[in-house]
């Protein structure tokens, strides 16, 4: 039986690896990114039996949990912001207008507040349907995509037009 449970979670550990590790460096600083992945599956090890069927978004949302429980021993009144990478050099004309567009996408980011950067995050980095986003967040999934639509247009309007950046506009459901 214990072999069993240990070959169920390391296929899960396997499968879904990866993906936590990007959804964590995307959030956390570099120097605890590998803490707080170990962290969530430590705890996806010892609460193996409440995993669902489906345990992406159960992860995602204990992992999320790992850094505002470690981000709150910081700054409590902060939650957790994204980073987002730094443009490259292209020198070329579209490279500069790309830059120059990505530089007030940036802006426009820093913005929004960390609770608005996440409902975005999960929409186009993790590209999480909706019910999995709200299962992470913890909400149901009407509350999730009217948080999602409400940031979109904070986002146009921080960003200074009418409409959103291209990805924010696609669904991931």
């Amino acid at each position: 039986m214990a072999s069993d449970v240990e070959a169920q979670f390391t296929d899960v550990y396997r499968e879904h690896y990866e993906d936590v590790l990007r959804f964590v460096r995307r959030r956390a600083h570099p120097m605890y990114v590998d803490d707080i992945v170990s962290d969530t599956f430590l705890t996806a090890w010892r609460r193996w039996r409440e995993l669902p069927e489906e345990p992406r978004p159960w992860l995602f949302g204990t992992a999320r949990k790992v850094m505002l429980n470690a981000h709150r021993g910081q700054h409590r009144q902060t939650a957790v912001a994204v980073r987002i990478m730094e443009v490259g050099g292209d020198d070329s004309y579209d490279g500069m207008i790309a830059a120059e567009n990505r530089m007030d996408l940036v802006s426009a980011w820093r913005q929004l507040s960390a609770a608005d950067q996440e409902v975005l995050a999960l929409h186009v980095w993790e590209g999480l349907p909706d019910r999995a986003a709200a299962s992470v967040l913890g909400c149901s999934r009407a509350a999730y995509t009217m948080r999602l639509s409400r940031c979109k247009r904070r986002l146009a309007k921080a960003f200074g037009s009418t409409s959103c950046p291209a990805p924010i506009l696609t669904s991931a459901n």
